[in-house]
C-alpha cells in the first residue's frame, strides 16, 4: 500500500495495443520522456494508458445523467494505476480545424483584443459604444454581411467558363461542367429546355449564353436519352443546374481536392468589396487603437503588434493599461514559442500540426493549472532547433508551476534535458511493448539493447558519403508569394536536396506552393496556374518528367480508409480469399471480402468496424460495433478462411507479420516490402486512417509511390517526413529516398531533422528568421558549406550534427 503522498506515479499491468503487461513507476513533478522507435509502445503508454485511465476517472466524477451523454470506448487495458493527478493531453490533432478557426481564436487572444477595442477603443463622434461580439467576424453581429465574415468573394465570368467559343455545347464548350455522365446529363437537359447544342457557342443569342451559365433557376424536364444500339434508355427527370451555380456550389461543398482544384480553375477570387477583406460591419471598422483597426492589428506579426501595444498602452488610460498588459503578457508565450511570424488573422488549416499544438502550449502556460500532469505528442515537430530551447524553458515553466511533464519526443536535444526517461522498446509492434529503462537519462548508457542509446550518447558516427553532382537545375527567377519576396531560387537535379530555415522563414511556401506550383502547371499544360504566378521566370522545368508531391496529409477521414485499401495490397488479397474452396462452394466472389459493398460486410456498422457516436456536447466519437465488435463483416463471411486466417483476422496483422504469410504471393509481397522499406512493419494492414499521424500518413503514400514502375526523371517533394520517426527510423527513411536518387530521380525535402540535413547533396538554407524577417536564401551549397555561413541560424547545428 503506498503512501496517499506517494511521489510516484505507479503502471502496474499494462496491456494496451503491443504493451507486455508493463510495471513502471514515475516520479511526479518532473520533465519525463518517453523515447522508443516509431510503434515500440511509448505512445500506448503515455496516452493510450495514463492519459486514458485520468480522462477516464474525470468522466466517473462528473453526474451520472451528465455520463450517460459522454461516450466511453473503454477503459484502457491496465492493472491499476495509483498517485494519478488530473492530466491534460496536448496530443498533435489530425482533424483539420474549421476555416474560420485562426491563430487569434486558437489562443483566446482574439478575444482580449477585442476586449481591448470595445471598452478601450477609439469611436468615432457620436457612435454607440459596440460589445466584444461587434468586433468578431464568426458572429453574426460582427460579420459583414456581403461575404458572411469571410473576407473574400469567390466569382466566374464567360471567358473562364467557355475558354474555347467556337465549340457548340456537345462538343464541350462549356469546360466548367463534369465529365462523364453528369456532363451529358447537363446538355441533355439543356437540349429538352430547348436550347441549341450543337451551333458553335459565339452564335447563341447573347441571352441564351447568360442564362444558361448563370441563371440561379434550376427548371426540372423530361429528358428522353438517345437510344444507343442493345441499351434500353428509358426517359428520366433531369435538373439543370447553371455553369456558375455548379462551379461554386463543387468549391465550397466537395470534399475531393482533385474536383475543388477543378472548380477553383473557373473561379477569380477577391477581398470583399464592402468590408475590403476585413470580414466586418463598417460599424467596427470605424473603431480605432492607436490609430488603427482591429483588422489592421490582427493582420500584424504578434512580435510587431506586440511592439505596438507596448508603446500604445504606456501612457493611456487605465482600462487600456491593464487590457493591453493582459495582451503583451499572452503574446510573449507565443512568440516565445518560436511563433511571432505568425498574426492573428492567420487561419489554423494554413497551421501545421506543430505549430498549431505549441498555440495550445502557450494558452496553457497562461491557464494558471498546478498539480496536473501535461501529456505532450512530440512538441519539437515542425521546430528548428534554434527554437527548441525556447520550447524546453516553456516545458520548465509548467514544471515549476507545480505540475507533471510527459513528453513522448524523438528529438535528442529534448530527451537530454529530460529529468527522467523512460525508454520503450526494444523494436516496433510485437518486438516491442516493454519498458527497456526507466530513470534518469544517463543510466540508458548501460541498457544494450535500446535503438536510442546510439543516438542519445552520439554512438557510432553516420558514415561520411560522398556528394552527387547535378544533372542539371531548375532556376526559379523573382519568387514573390506571401514572405518569400523577389528571392532567385535554384534547385539541382538528380541528386538529394534539403530546404531549412526556422519556422515561418518561407521554406513550405518556395517549396510545397511555387517550386511545386511551377512543375505542376507546366505538366498540366494549361495556361500559367498559381505556381507561374508566383514567379517571374522558371527554366530547366522539362528535364522533370514527372512530380510526386508527398505531404502529411490524412490517407482519408473514416475508419473505412485504411493502410491496405490506400496501397491497393487489399484488391490482392480479396482475390486470394475468393479462389479458396470455401468461396467458390459459396459463390463468393472478391467483392464479398471488401467492406465497402453490402454482402459480405456487417451492415451495422456499414463495414466500418466503428459506429460514430454523436454527443450533445462534446465532438462526435467512434466505438467498436456492437454486433461484429470491430471485425466489420458478417459471420457467413467469416466462415471463410485463408490458410487459417479469416479476412478480418489478416487485417488485424502487423505489416511485418504479413510479409511471412504472404510470402510467395508476388501481387502482396511488392506492396508490403515497400511498407517494410519505410519503416511501417509495426503497423496494422487494416489499421483505420483516423489513428495514423501525420508522418505515417507520409511514409504510407511515399510507400505506395514505391511500388510504381518509375518512367522518366521524376521529382519528389516532402515536408519534414522526419516528423513522428525516432532517430533509428530516420536511418531507414534516409536509406529509401537516397535509393530514388541513386535510380535517377531527385529529391527534396523541407526538413529540420540535421542529421538527414547533414546527409543531403545540397542544402538552401531561409531566413534568417521567420516572417517579415525571413523569405531571404541565406546560404546554399553543399551542408559542410552552409554549416560555415555567418548569419544562418542553421548553420552552428548543421556544423554540430556534421561533427557527429
Amino acid at each position: 500500500m503506498h503512501s496517499p503522498h506517494d511521489p510516484y506515479v505507479r503502471v502496474r499491468g499494462a496491456r494496451e495495443h503491443n504493451l507486455k503487461n508493463v510495471r513502471v513507476d514515475i516520479p511526479r513533478d518532473t520533465l519525463t520522456v518517453f523515447t522508443g522507435v516509431s510503434g515500440s509502445g511509448k505512445s500506448s503508454l503515455a496516452f493510450g494508458t495514463i492519459y486514458a485511465e485520468a480522462q477516464r476517472r474525470y468522466f466517473e466524477s462528473v453526474a451520472p445523467y451528465a455520463r450517460r451523454l459522454i461516450h466511453q470506448v473503454g477503459a484502457p487495458a491496465v492493472g491499476e494505476i495509483t498517485g494519478l493527478p488530473p492530466a491534460v493531453s496536448l496530443e498533435q490533432r489530425r482533424s483539420a480545424p474549421g476555416a474560420r478557426s485562426s491563430v487569434g481564436t486558437v489562443t483566446t487572444l482574439s478575444n482580449s483584443l477585442r476586449m481591448l477595442f470595445s471598452r478601450a477603443g477609439d469611436y468615432p463622434p457620436g457612435a454607440e459604444r459596440l460589445d466584444s461580439d461587434s468586433f468578431s467576424p464568426n458572429t453574426a453581429v460582427g460579420a459583414c454581411p456581403e461575404c458572411h465574415g469571410l473576407g473574400r468573394i469567390h466569382r466566374t465570368d464567360e471567358e473562364l467558363l467557355v475558354p474555347d467559343p467556337s465549340l457548340s455545347i456537345r462538343e464541350g464548350a462549356i469546360a466548367a461542367w463534369p465529365g462523364a455522365w453528369q456532363g451529358k446529363n447537363l446538355r441533355d437537359v439543356l437540349d429538352a429546355l430547348g436550347h441549341d447544342v450543337d451551333r458553335p457557342w459565339r452564335e447563341l443569342p447573347a441571352k441564351d449564353r447568360e442564362w444558361i451559365l448563370f441563371t440561379d433557376e434550376q427548371p426540372v424536364v423530361t429528358v428522353h436519352p438517345v437510344r444507343d444500339a442493345g441499351r434500353i434508355q428509358r426517359p428520366y427527370q433531369g435538373t439543370y443546374m447553371s455553369a456558375r451555380r455548379y462551379v461554386l456550389h463543387t468549391f465550397a461543398d466537395t470534399r475531393s481536392r482533385t474536383l475543388r482544384a477543378k472548380a477553383e480553375r473557373f473561379l477569380t477570387s477577391a477581398p470583399c468589396p464592402v468590408c475590403g477583406g476585413s470580414r466586418l460591419r463598417p460599424e467596427a471598422m470605424a473603431v480605432t487603437f492607436a490609430g488603427r483597426t482591429i483588422a489592421e492589428l490582427a493582420g500584424l506579426p504578434l512580435s510587431a503588434l506586440a511592439e505596438m501595444l507596448s508603446g500604445a498602452g504606456a501612457g493611456g488610460e487605465e482600462t487600456a493599461r491593464v487590457l493591453t498588459g493582459d495582451l503583451l503578457a499572452r503574446i510573449g508565450t507565443v512568440t516565445e514559442l518560436g511563433l511571432g511570424y505568425l498574426s492573428l488573422d492567420r487561419t489554423a488549416p494554413t497551421l501545421s500540426s506543430g505549430e498549431l499544438q505549441r498555440l495550445r502550449l502557450a494558452t496553457q502556460l497562461r491557464s494558471g493549472l498546478f498539480g496536473v500532469v501535461y501529456v505532450l505528442d512530440e512538441p519539437s515537430a515542425g521546430l528548428h532547433p534554434a527554437d527548441t530551447e525556447a520550447l524546453l524553458g516553456v516545458l520548465g515553466r509548467l514544471k515549476e508551476a507545480g505540475n507533471s511533464v510527459f513528453v513522448v519526443e524523438h528529438q535528442m536535444d529534448v530527451v537530454r534535458r529530460a529529468d527522467w526517461l523512460v525508454d520503450v522498446g526494444p523494436l516496433a509492434g510485437e518486438h516491442g511493448g516493454r519498458v527497456l529503462h526507466s530513470g534518469p537519462p544517463a543510466g540508458l548508457a548501460e541498457v544494450a539493447e535500446s535503438a536510442t542509446r546510439r543516438f542519445l550518447f552520439d554512438e557510432d558516427p553516420a558514415p561520411v558519403r560522398e556528394t552527387r553532382a547535378p544533372s542539371g537545375w531548375i532556376r526559379l527567377t523573382g519568387v514573390e508569394r506571401h514572405n518569400v519576396r523577389g528571392v532567385d531560387a535554384a534547385f539541382p537535379l538528380g541528386v538529394f536536396t534539403a530546404v531549412t530555415g526556422v519556422s515561418g522563414s518561407g521554406k513550405s511556401t518556395l517549396v510545397g506552393q511555387v517550386l511545386a506550383g511551377v512543375l505542376a502547371d507546366r505538366q498540366a499544360g494549361d495556361e500559367p496556374g498559381p505556381g507561374e504566378r508566383y514567379c517571374a521566370a522558371a527554366t530547366g522545368l522539362e528535364a522533370v518528367d514527372r512530380l510526386v508531391q508527398v505531404d502529411q496529409k490524412p490517407i482519408g477521414r473514416t475508419p473505412r480508409s485504411n493502410l491496405a485499401t490506400y496501397t491497393g495490397l487489399f484488391d490482392a488479397v480479396r482475390k486470394l480469399f475468393a479462389r479458396t474452396e470455401a468461396a467458390r462452394e459459396r459463390g463468393y466472389g472478391a467483392g464479398r471480402f471488401s467492406f465497402n459493398v453490402s454482402g459480405g460486410r456487417c451492415e451495422t456498422c456499414q463495414g466500418e468496424g466503428f459506429v460514430s457516436v454523436e454527443l450533445l456536447f462534446l465532438p462526435s466519437t467512434y466505438a467498436p460495433c456492437p454486433d461484429c465488435h470491430g471485425a466489420r463483416y458478417n459471420p457467413e463471411t467469416l466462415d471463410v478462411t485463408l490458410d487459417g486466417l479469416t479476412i478480418a483476422q489478416v487485417l488485424d496483422l502487423t505489416v511485418e507479420s504479413a510479409a511471412s504469410f504472404f510470402a510467395g504471393t508476388p501481387a502482396a509481397e511488392r506492396a508490403l516490402t515497400t511498407l517494410l522499406d519505410v519503416g511501417l512493419g509495426y503497423l496494422r494492414l487494416g489499421q483505420p486512417a483516423t489513428e495514423l499521424s501525420g508522418g505515417e500518413a507520409q511514409r504510407i503514400k511515399l510507400a505506395a509511390e514505391l511500388q510504381r514502375t518509375r518512367r522518366g526523371h521524376t521529382l519528389y517533394l516532402l515536408d519534414e517526413p522526419t516528423t513522428g520517426l525516432h532517430p533509428a527510423d530516420v536511418e531507414v527513411l534516409m536509406r529509401q529516398l537516397h535509393s530514388l536518387v541513386d535510380a535517377g530521380s531527385t529529391v527534396v525535402v523541407v526538413e529540420h531533422d540535421m542529421a538527414m540535413v547533414a546527409g543531403a547533396d545540397h542544402v538552401i538554407d531561409l531566413g534568417p528568421e521567420g516572417g517579415d524577417r525571413g523569405g531571404r536564401i541565406v546560404a546554399s551549397g553543399a551542408p559542410a558549406e552552409v554549416a560555415g555561413a555567418a548569419g544562418s541560424r542553421t548553420a552552428p547545428y548543421l556544423a554540430k550534427a556534421l561533427r557527429r
